[in-house]
């Protein structure tokens, strides 16, 4: 009869049948079945066991089941007979058939054949929807090559006039043209004093203009002035 961790009862030597059945009929790595007493774990104390075990790193170890697991598994086993037991070390068929009736296995089996389903759906989904995302591709490159070559063009044609308009709105440009119209308008005053001195105007008529122009001029004239006093400017 096999015994399980922490059983209380003193182990018996194994037969001379079991010690011939056991690592040559089983499947299992003489890790996992090397004699019927590997159960127990080996104590510390034991130097040429201690020797004769290399140490395991934490990834080559094998994972442990939780305490829950274990105790489910126990309960499971402990109410098959020792053939029963037996069959399970040494027919992997008879293994895996236990293996897939365990509810821990049947749960992650359904999970897997659920996202094998989605995934397969998903790829489906895939397939169907190429045509319409090829269209769109052309469509695209159509876009790109035409609509978006004029459209490029017109946005660098009003970044050129935003340019040019800053730089008329600048105050160094705006004083420059008061100082042009400035000039004009001197110019068209002395322009109508010499019609006056030639006597091609009449005294009210360019007493009036020139009354205007010489206004307008002074007004322009402190404008330019104030303008270049700012610190602003």
């Amino acid at each position: 009869m096999f015994k399980f961790w922490g059983s209380q009862e003193q182990q018996g030597q194994p037969g001379p049948q079991e010690v011939a059945q056991g690592p040559a009929q089983s499947w299992y790595p003489p890790s996992v079945v090397g004699s019927p007493s590997s159960s127990r774990p080996a104590t510390p104390t034991s130097t040429s066991s201690s020797t004769s075990h290399s140490f395991q790193s934490p990834a080559e170890r094998p994972l442990s089941p939780s305490p829950a697991e274990a105790a489910a598994f126990i309960t499971l086993l402990k109410d098959k007979s020792v053939d029963e037991l037996r069959k399970l070390l040494s027919d992997k068929d008879a293994y895996h058939q236990f293996l897939l009736s365990l509810d821990q296995v049947k749960i992650q089996n359904n999970i897997r054949d659920e996202l094998r389903k989605e995934t397969l759906q998903l790829a489906r989904e895939n397939l169907e929807k190429e045509p319409r995302i090829m269209e769109l591709r052309n469509q695209c490159r159509i876009i790109r090559t035409t609509e978006l070559a004029a459209a490029k063009e017109k946005l660098n044609e009003l970044e050129r006039q935003k340019e040019e308009l800053l730089r008329s709105c600048s105050p160094a440009s705006l004083l420059q043209r008061l100082q042009e119209a400035m000039n004009k308008t001197d110019e068209e005053s002395e322009a109508l004093h010499r019609q006056f001195l030639d006597k091609e105007i009449d005294l009210g008529s360019f007493v009036l203009k020139y009354k205007k122009l010489r206004t307008t001029y002074h007004k322009r004239a402190l404008i330019h002035l104030a303008a270049k006093a700012s610190p602003t400017a």
